[in-house]
């Protein structure tokens, strides 16, 4: 018979990697929230799951089951064969280790699959990840990279992590660059996805000696950083690098790749035109509109924004300011990288 296994012993297990989580919700509730690093193997897609409601709802509860029924044992075979290539203990689970998680963990179990429910289902590791996040702290010291738009701090950020650098990449995490073009080419995650995502790396990073984090406004893109995370930014060391405008250019060019996402940039620019002087928000509006995207980049770092860059820095004192010529991405990942090794000894 399979067991149940309560929140609190996955999450703080000593061999986490010998379970396998696995969501049986339907495709859209996984993609709405579910435990970072799970698979998706839903015991109905969406229409099954809208068709068994509403039989729950409007016939019976038996009619519902009835149908379930029919469904989950035409596919059965292939059901079981998705399970059997996912090595590791199998932990299933759906929203509240009800009676889909239920099915299918009885089910692996006749097939001999070794399996445990999670008790409580995801909502148990949402409410999990709420708590946390209300009385968690980020001890280690925190360094922060800034800067004007285009010195590549994100890239930094991600080099830095590659060389074994303690990092917290919170637009990695939001999937989403920060800016109001920063949803470009990219799939913003959720508010709850986001969450869950950062409670797992501040949990990752808890006995680093220090974290290196990128300078961020409260909101990226719609997603909204917990305060505690803002507190730590805001006292922590600032690292500001400075870089050739040219080379600011090139690289979010490089970055956004207007060509590819013509359309989106300028949809993006009319939302933002009004804060800019009416003659230069015309000139880069038919920059862009004309695929002149060097000139739209250069005159948006310079008549939007730079000037909001220099009024945020006003709010750091001087002892908190180190700064970091570079001419590009290169040099400015070796400046920080020395900067760190010379305060901290990395293991």
């Amino acid at each position: 018979m399979f067991k149940d296994l309560k929140i609190d012993e996955l999450l703080h297990s000593q061999d986490k990697s010998k379970f396998s989580l696995i969501d049986v919700r339907s495709p859209s509730e996984y993609q709405e929230m579910t435990i970072p690093g799970s698979f998706n193997i839903p015991l109905f897609d969406d229409i099954e799951r809208a068709e068994v409601g509403t039989l729950y709802k409007r016939v019976s509860v038996q009619s519902a089951k009835d149908r379930g029924l029919e469904i989950v044992a035409a596919k059965l075979p292939e059901f079981i064969k998705q399970f059997n290539q996912i090595e590791g203990d199998k932990v299933v689970f759906c929203w509240r280790g009800g009676m889909r998680s239920k099915t299918t963990a009885t089910v692996l179990d006749l097939m001999g699959i070794k399996t445990f429910r999670l008790q409580g289902g995801v909502r148990s590791y949402r409410h999990w990840v709420i708590q946390t996040l209300e009385k968690v702290e980020i001890k280690p010291k925190a360094y922060v990279l800034n800067g004007g738009t285009g010195t590549g701090k994100t890239a930094i950020l991600k080099r830095l992590e590659k060389e074994g650098y303690p990092t917290l990449d919170l637009e990695g995490l939001a999937n989403h660059r920060g800016s109001i073009f920063g949803q470009i080419g990219l799939v913003s995650q959720n508010q709850k996805t986001f969450e869950a995502l950062l409670v797992q790396d501040i949990e990752r990073l808890h006995s680093s000696p220090f974290i290196l984090l990128e300078a961020e406004s409260k909101r990226i893109g719609k997603l909204l950083i917990p305060d505690f995370v803002m507190e730590k930014k805001a006292y922590g060391t600032h690292i500001f690098i400075e870089m050739p405008m040219e080379e600011r250019v090139r690289h979010i060019l490089e970055e956004y790749r207007p060509w590819d996402h013509h359309e989106e940039c300028v949809n993006a620019f009319c939302k933002i035109k009004k804060h800019i002087h009416t003659p230069i928000a015309a000139q880069i509006e038919a920059d862009l509109k004309s695929c002149n995207y060097d000139s739209a980049v250069l005159l948006l770092l310079e008549f939007y924004y730079d000037p909001r860059y220099v009024h945020t820095t006003k709010q750091y004192s001087e002892n908190q300011r180190i700064t970091i010529q570079a001419n590009d991405v290169d040099e400015a990942v070796e400046a920080v990288g020395r900067l760190l090794k010379s305060a901290f000894t990395l293991s």
